[in-house]
C-alpha cells in the first residue's frame, strides 16, 4: 500500500470518511465532502482497487460511497459470470439438459 503515502486523506480528519452516528441529508452532506477531497487525489484509482480487492464496505474509498461499491461488485460478478460460460441462461440450459 505505497500509494497511501500520497493520498489526499492523510491530511483530513478520518471522521469525514467514514461517518459515525449521521444520517439522511447530514450523512450524504459529509460524503459529498469526503469525495471532493477524493477527486484531487493523485491516486483515486489505486484506493478504489484497493478498497474493491479487499471488500471494504464501509466509508469513502477512491471516490465511491459504500452504494456505489455495491453496485461495483455486483457489476463486476455478473461480468466475470458471463465471461465465464453465459451466466444464468447457461446455468439453465445446463440444468435442464442434466434432468432429462
Amino acid at each position: 500500500m505505497a500509494w497511501w503515502h500520497n493520498a489526499e486523506c492523510t491530511h483530513e480528519d478520518p471522521e469525514l470518511f467514514f461517518p459515525v452516528g449521521v444520517a439522511g441529508p447530514a450523512a450524504r452532506r459529509q460524503e459529498t465532502l469526503a469525495k471532493e477531497v477524493c477527486r484531487r487525489c493523485p491516486v483515486i484509482q489505486e484506493c478504489l482497487d484497493y478498497a474493491l480487492e479487499s471488500g471494504m464496505t464501509h466509508g469513502v474509498w477512491g471516490g465511491t460511497g459504500e452504494e456505489e461499491r455495491r453496485a461495483l461488485r455486483r457489476r463486476t460478478q455478473r461480468q466475470r459470470r458471463q465471461s465465464r460460460g453465459g451466466g444464468r441462461e447457461q446455468e439453465r440450459s445446463t440444468s435442464h439438459a442434466a434432468s432429462r
